[in-house]
Parts: structure tokens; sequence; C-alpha cells
């Protein structure tokens, strides 16, 4: 099971791209849950902060060892995802992967997700 948190920075002058965005995400929140299924992705989340000028997005997901990419079907939510991505993250910054130290998750719900891991899609 992978667990990461990753932080990125948006570019100048795309905050309201970035609304944009999660307003996208979260308007279409059945179809983006598809995609996850697709990957074995259990937990996907989005967080914004600002620190100084600059806004920055984390990602927290919680991944089966074998997830991969969506099926075609699903891809056009993911295309839309990742043409956002393109508009807004900063490449000339770094993402920083925080290393994980502590993974509490309650048996019975890891018990699920392992359960998942297992299944094909």
């Amino acid at each position: 099971m992978q667990v990461e948190l990753t932080r990125f920075r948006v570019k100048k002058g795309k905050e309201e791209l970035v609304d944009q965005w999660m307003e996208f995400l979260n308007e279409h929140m059945s179809d983006v849950l598809l995609t996850l299924d697709g990957e074995k992705m259990f937990v996907e989340t989005i967080m914004r902060d600002t620190m100084g000028v600059h806004d920055y997005l984390y990602w927290y997901s919680i991944q089966a060892d074998d997830g991969g990419s969506s099926s075609e079907t699903e891809q056009c939510i993911d295309k839309k995802h990742l043409d956002y991505f393109q508009r807004c993250i900063d490449v000339t910054y770094r993402p920083k992967n925080l290393k994980t130290e502590v993974v509490m998750i309650p048996k019975r719900i890891r018990n699920q997700m392992e359960v998942a891991e297992k299944q094909k899609v």
C-alpha cells in the first residue's frame, strides 16, 4: 500500500484557474470516483495552502501497490484533470514528497483496502 503526500506550487496568476479546477472536480465527483476505482486509489485528497506569495496544492493519497492508470472510458475526466494540472502547476518548482513516518488506519479499514487491492478492476 502506498501512502503519499506531495506538495506542488501553483503558477503565479493561475489561482483563479485552480479555483475552476477544484470546482470541476467537485462537480464531476461521480466520474472522478470511477477513475479512482480503476487506479486502485483508495483515497485521494487535494488540499490548498498559501505560504508567502505562493499557493500550493497538496496531494494526499492511499493507493494499492499495483495501482495504475484508468481505463480508456475513464480517461476523459483524467485528460481534463491533467490539462488543468499542466496549466496551473509550476514545473520550475520541484514537487516535495513529504516523508511518511506513521500510517494509522484502523485494522477493519485496512482489511477492506487489502481485499480491494486483490480485486481485478
